[in-house]
């Protein structure tokens, strides 16, 4: 049944309005103010790029799998993946035995979980945390590219700030645009609109428990 909100709103909204508050209080977390402030080094930033890396993998491990799927299929576009990027960053940050060294903290391995549950049996779910992670790195990640580039001389868009560079969509308004009319088309009925939209919180929480996580092991000095 259509409720006046859902009935009147275009999904996109609905689901932008209802995460902005998650958003605010991860981007205003003590971690990534901390390493936007340059007041966390290299070190930090590379730590959080290995979190990122286990985030993703969740994510994109089942692209193939969801590709056909009504309502997660038309979401999993080619040029948004960065999982191949992630890794070039790593292996500039760590080497090229990297995979050896990577850990996942508890709240990512928390994280991870919870996006790969959803990929298993409930694709309404996957969008939502595909909406949260890569519309928000396809724009305020560029923030943090222009700070490691500037702050730990990275060549510009080169190794070590892949993930954030998206050189197969040239025109990142008109992606959004297209994403927003793909959420408007979401085959799903009002009222698993509304868990979807529950789930993109959820999806905010757990992306802010990575970083408050982040933020225990480097501690900002008074």
């Amino acid at each position: 049944m259509n409720t006046p909100e859902t009935a009147d709103t275009a999904f996109s909204a609905l689901i932008r309005a209802a995460s902005q508050d998650g958003h605010r209080e991860a981007n205003t977390s003590g971690f990534i103010t901390g390493l936007l402030g340059g007041r966390l080094g290299v070190d930090a930033y590379t730590r959080y790029t290995e979190q990122l890396w286990f985030v993703y993998e969740a994510l994109e491990s089942a692209a193939a799998r969801l590709a056909g799927d009504p309502v997660a299929g038309p979401f999993l576009r080619p040029e948004l993946f960065r999982l191949t990027a992630l890794e070039r960053d790593l292996a500039h940050l760590r080497g090229p035995e990297w995979r050896a060294h990577v850990t996942a903290l508890p709240a990512t391995r928390t994280y991870a979980n919870r996006v790969r549950a959803c990929a298993e049996k409930w694709p309404g779910g996957y969008v939502a945390h595909h909406y949260t992670r890569y519309m928000g790195d396809l724009a305020g990640g560029q923030i943090i590219r222009d700070m490691a580039e500037r702050t730990w001389g990275f060549t510009r868009k080169g190794d070590g700030v892949r993930f954030y560079v998206f050189d197969a969509i040239p025109n990142p308004a008109a992606f959004k645009r297209t994403y927003r009319t793909l959420l408007d088309g979401i085959r799903v009925d009002d009222l698993e609109k509304q868990r979807v939209i529950a789930e993109c919180r959820r999806a905010y929480t757990l992306n802010t428990a990575v970083f408050r996580a982040l933020g225990e092991e480097f501690p900002l000095s008074a």
